[in-house]
């Protein structure tokens, strides 16, 4: 495709697989990045969440703050399930920049 030559990031690699932590650690330094920035957007998301209820909405209860994380929990979850059918037909790697572009403004937006 045009498209992959003008954009080589999102082309699908050719180097052979590489196995251990050695040969891929930036792959691991990546996974230990996201999960850094997902459990920042949870303890955002219980910090931000009462005060924003409460004053926008007037909701008090602790419960609309637990089925908030729980409804998190179900979309990532269900997002999860869709995001592997595509993966089969796109790269992992498209789909993770996606992901990237779509998530990266949410804390931006909470805030």
């Amino acid at each position: 495709m045009n498209v992959l030559r003008r954009f080589p990031p999102f082309a699908a690699s050719t180097q052979p697989v590489s196995q251990g932590l050695a040969g891929n650690w930036r792959q691991l330094a990546l996974l230990v990045a996201a999960n850094m920035f997902v459990g920042g957007m949870v303890g955002m998301e219980r910090t931000i969440l009462p005060g924003l209820a409460e004053e926008e909405f007037g909701v008090t209860s602790k419960t609309a703050v637990v089925s908030f994380i729980a409804t998190f929990g179900l979309a990532k979850a269900s997002s999860n399930l869709l995001v592997g059918s595509l993966s089969q037909r796109f790269t992992r790697r498209r789909i993770l920049i996606a992901g990237w572009l779509i998530g990266i403004p949410v804390p931006l937006i909470l805030v």
